[in-house]
């Protein structure tokens, strides 16, 4: 979910009340993992509206590193579900926003780590968002080595449109130029500005899967690929599946919804949540630590 400036500033020294609801909201659905961005002031007075969110929730927050924006991502964990293995800290180069970085362990299967990484990738710069998710790749990589992954948030910028149900943007409509510039990258085959898709090619292409996308043509649920932000910005092209969350290819058998959570009046950005069968996370995660101690096994992939 991204919290549009973290609800806003304190109002009489407490948090705004659009905090208080988007937190009404997020409570109501019990999540297990909530992965944030734009707690922008959240690292004010000692950390004092992430420890309120934590009582809120009943969940263990995280902050990453407050970047060039000023707009600093973050997580929240259910330790009864997920024992929090390691928080890595990350510096501001090669991020704008760095993520929050944790390594995560199912309760039900603690042998397999699970990388976890809350991003919000560079507004601005399609080469920013292409070295940034080069490093997610890094961490990913982590999957060959016998870990799980879940990262997700805001891309700031849309999946390839194959099998989409929100249609491309007609870029020669679109009046906000800088939008525009922030979006596109020149096609020197045809002279035009086309979209930036660089983020869900290379993930997808790494094999991280998108559970929306999962959802959509595996369980027959098309609003699973609604928009996420852009809503009411006709001059930036309208309506966009900006927000997604990726899973190893292993997890991403173990979706069984994905909905995409109407914030208006909230954020500016719709939250989207997965929702993962427990009892067969813990079998992938126990499948992929017996691949880890039998090596002459067949990798997941082949299996698979």
């Amino acid at each position: 979910m991204n919290l549009e400036y973290d609800g806003g500033p304190d109002t009489g020294g407490r948090p705004p009340q659009r905090w208080h609801q988007a937190h009404e909201l997020i409570r109501s659905r019990c999540p297990d993992l909530l992965l944030r961005q734009e707690m922008t002031y959240s690292h004010d007075s000692h950390h004092r509206r992430l420890h309120a969110a934590e009582r809120a929730l009943g969940m263990r927050g995280f902050l990453g590193t407050a970047g060039l924006g000023r707009n600093p991502t973050g997580m929240f964990v259910r330790e009864e579900t997920f024992e929090v293995h390691q928080h890595v800290t990350h510096p501001v180069h090669p991020w704008r926003t760095p993520p929050t970085h944790s390594v995560l362990r199912l309760r039900d299967a603690p042998e397999v780590d699970i990388i976890t990484l809350s991003w919000h990738f560079a507004f601005n710069s399609p080469r920013g968002r292409e070295r940034e998710t080069d490093e997610v790749l890094a961490y990913a990589d982590k999957t060959n080595q016998g870990a799980a992954f879940i990262g997700g948030g805001d891309c700031n910028e849309p999946p390839n449109p194959e099998g989409e149900t929100v249609p491309p943007i007609d870029w020669d409509t679109v009046t906000d130029r800088l939008h525009m510039t922030h979006r596109t990258r020149h096609d020197p085959a045809t002279g035009r500005r086309i979209a930036c898709t660089y983020l869900d090619d290379t993930l997808t292409a790494a094999g991280l899967r998108d559970p929306a996308r999962h959802a959509a043509h595996a369980l027959n649920q098309p609003d699973s690929l609604g928009a996420t932000a852009g809503h009411g910005k006709p001059q930036q092209g309208g309506p966009r599946r900006i927000d997604r969350i990726y899973l190893d290819q292993r997890l991403v058998d173990a979706v069984v919804d994905v909905t995409v959570v109407d914030t208006t009046g909230i954020s500016d950005h719709h939250a989207v949540e997965v929702v993962l069968s427990r009892r067969r996370m813990a079998e992938a995660l126990r499948l992929i630590a017996s691949y880890r101690a039998s090596p002459l096994v067949p990798t997941p992939k082949e299996a698979l």
